[in-house]
């Protein structure tokens, strides 16, 4: 077992939450902009629920990427490793990442080490921001469910 300095800790902690906090303002922002933007739709609701979707699936793929950073600069920071099916490309950080946000975890590339605290704060996040993207989209579906013929 490694024993990590006091540094090492807060720096593996400071990774993490930079990574939480701009994923999460990310996801504000994307909402709060959605909120805004769908008012310009008015006409074509269901139109204005699919964009919604859209939108959201890429807030969630951006959410991925800042995580997939942090999967990266800790494993340069020497805050952990990924092993298993992995190789160390852009891709197969971006794959833990998705496995690991959206809460599947294939088990096919795992972490160790301090980074299993990210990947456990990315599963939480990930839980959070979906189920608040779920909650926007079926107020909003609520609202125009039935009002285009």
């Amino acid at each position: 077992m490694q024993d990590h300095t006091f540094w090492e800790n807060m720096g593996n902690l400071s990774v993490i939450c930079l990574a939480v906090i701009l994923a999460t303002v990310v996801h504000y922002a994307v909402l709060r902009r959605l909120n805004g933007g769908v008012r310009l739709i008015r006409r074509y609701p269901r139109f204005r629920l699919l964009y919604g979707v859209v939108m959201s699936l890429v807030a969630h793929s951006v959410e991925i990427a800042i995580f997939a950073g942090a999967y990266w600069v800790s494993a340069n920071s020497g805050f952990g490793f990924l092993e298993g099916n992995f190789e160390g490309s852009a891709a197969d950080y971006l794959y833990f990442s998705y496995a690991a946000f959206t809460t599947v975890g294939f088990g096919d590339i795992v972490a160790h080490g301090p980074m299993r605290l990210l990947a456990g704060m990315e599963a939480l996040t990930g839980f959070v921001l979906i189920t608040w993207t779920a909650s926007y989209l079926f107020i909003e579906m609520s609202r125009t469910w039935g009002t285009e013929n």
